[in-house]
């Protein structure tokens, strides 16, 4: 399907701030009177905030792991289909709070079904449609969760009460996915202070911009 819009992804662990900086980037971008739309997975749209209610609700401890993906999946073709593509489509800029990455190095690697596996499902939800960038926020899983505790306004989901092992395995999925995808995939040191953080993101994506 041809675009002429841009898609920006940011993808990162739980806590690496990329939720905040996306906003601050939005912020800026409508400053200087670029069309973007910020938006989320899952949800995002209606039927999806429900699917990611669904996936993130402490009281369903018991779904299987291959649902987990699945549903994530779903979520992302409605999301896709109703938000991003239109947007894409009318010359916006799409920014999206997390996207296929999360579910390589979540499911794929977190969960042990394998990042081949979880991208075959993924591949029938987008359809051939992939990030023209994304910003991997890089923290440390004991940093990212120490980061969680502090934040009382943070939703507290599903995923937060996962072991440290599983974490450390999504950290590693986010590594293997840096490798697999050098010239999409750009990391920015999450550590940093806010602003400065925010400063680096800013310029890789207005060095994008420029490109288009």
């Amino acid at each position: 399907m041809l675009k002429n819009g841009v898609f920006i992804t940011f993808e990162g662990p739980d806590g690496a701030g990329k939720t905040t900086v996306l906003g601050e980037i939005v912020k800026r971008l409508e400053e200087k009177g670029v069309s973007v739309v910020a938006t989320r997975e899952p949800g995002g749209i209606r039927i999806a905030e429900k699917i990611r209610n669904v996936i993130l609700d402490n009281e369903h401890q018991e779904m299987d792991s291959r649902t987990e993906a699945l549903l994530y999946a779903a979520a992302r073709r409605q999301h896709l289909a109703e938000k991003v593509l239109p947007a894409l489509q009318e010359g916006k800029i799409v920014l999206c709070d997390r996207f296929v990455d999360s579910s390589l190095a979540y499911q794929g690697m977190g969960r042990g079904l394998g990042m081949d596996e979880v991208m075959s499902i993924n591949a029938f939800a987008i359809d051939g449609t992939m990030p023209d960038l994304t910003i991997y926020f890089d923290i440390t899983p004991e940093e990212g969760l120490q980061r969680i505790g502090k934040n009382e306004a943070r939703e507290q989901n599903r995923l937060d009460n996962e072991s440290m092992r599983f974490h450390k395995n999504v950290y590693e999925g986010y590594q293997k996915l840096l490798k697999q995808y050098p010239k999409r995939i750009i990391s920015v040191d999450a550590t940093k202070p806010l602003l400065e953080v925010t400063e680096n993101v800013w310029k890789i994506i207005s060095a994008q911009l420029n490109q288009e």
